[in-house]
C-alpha cells in the first residue's frame, strides 16, 4: 500500500497537530459549551448549534494565536463554506434576513 503525500504546506501540518492536542480538545469543548450557537447563523435570523470553535482571525501554525486568540462558535455549514471562502477571497458571502450582506466589510455596510 502507497501511502499519499500530505499536500498541505509546512504552516497547515504544524496546525493539524495542534488540533489533535488534548489542550486544544479541553480549549474547544469549553468553548463550544459557553457558547453553543453559531454565530453566522444568529447573524442571518436563525438559531443552530455550532460544533466548530473556529479561530476569528487565521492563526498561521502560531500556538500562542492559537490557544491565545478568539474563537466563534459556527455549524458546519458556515465553517465549511462561508468561512473558508472568506479566508481564500477575503470576503463573507451572503445576505442576512433583510438582504444586506453579512460581510462588514461589504461597501454597502462601510458607510
Amino acid at each position: 500500500m502507497t501511502r499519499r503525500a500530505d499536500s498541505r504546506s509546512a504552516t497547515g501540518r504544524a496546525s493539524q497537530k495542534l488540533y489533535k492536542t488534548h489542550r486544544w480538545q479541553k480549549h474547544r469543548a469549553a468553548h463550544i459549551a459557553a457558547n453553543p450557537l453559531c454565530v453566522m447563523c444568529l447573524g442571518e435570523g436563525k438559531t443552530r448549534s455550532g460544533r466548530v470553535a473556529d479561530h476569528v482571525k487565521p492563526h498561521g501554525g502560531d500556538e500562542t494565536l492559537f490557544f491565545g486568540s478568539e474563537l466563534q462558535t459556527l455549524c458546519d455549514h458556515h465553517h465549511n463554506s462561508l468561512k473558508q471562502s472568506q479566508e481564500k477571497g477575503g470576503r463573507i458571502r451572503g445576505c442576512d434576513g433583510d438582504g444586506f450582506p453579512v460581510d462588514p466589510n461589504h461597501p454597502w455596510n462601510t458607510s
